[in-house]
């Protein structure tokens, strides 16, 4: 258990008794975005109850499987691609908080959007072991952006002269 030195002031409200182990633990595994681990082979080794909730496979389903179960066969050579150049290098574009938006697939096989960042994750010695994401189902804003646009371009259309 970590303890926390408490302070004077709203910034240092918690309690000394706080316990960041456990709180860590129960932010990754019930927070309502997807958390998924993948080790350097790519092989699903951490999935949360977001995951369950996003994609739609169980955690039994899911741990021991590659990433393909949630990429869609079209992405897959580009994903594999840039997974492989993490792994070697241990650089990403979208390591430092920058949101990567993709298609993804769902246990039914319909497609959903998400963002997502990542985190390589390393040993001691500086080595790659591999790569967790946090991802958000964006379907309903790419939808609605999407309509939008639809109609934004219809109204253009229509007040065009003949």
């Amino acid at each position: 258990m970590i303890r926390v030195i408490k302070t004077s002031g709203p910034e240092n409200a918690m309690s000394s008794d706080f316990d960041m182990d456990r709180f860590c633990s129960t932010l990754v595994r019930d927070m309502p975005d997807a958390v998924v681990y993948a080790d350097g082979e790519g092989v699903i080794r951490f999935w949360n109850a977001g995951a369950e909730r996003i994609f739609g496979f169980g955690a039994a389903e899911a741990l021991g499987q590659s990433l393909d179960i949630i990429i869609p066969e079209s992405l897959r050579a580009r994903h594999w691609a840039g997974f492989g150049q993490t792994m070697r290098t241990g650089e990403s574009r979208y390591g430092a908080g920058d949101l990567l938006a993709v298609p993804a697939l769902r246990r039914d096989g319909t497609r959903l959007s998400i963002e997502f960042t990542i985190l390589p994750f390393r040993d001691a010695a500086g080595r790659m072991l591999g790569i967790a994401a946090v991802l958000r189902d964006v379907t309903r804003r790419f939808e609605e952006m999407r309509a939008l646009r639809r109609q934004w371009a219809a109204r253009g259309q229509q007040q065009q002269p003949a």
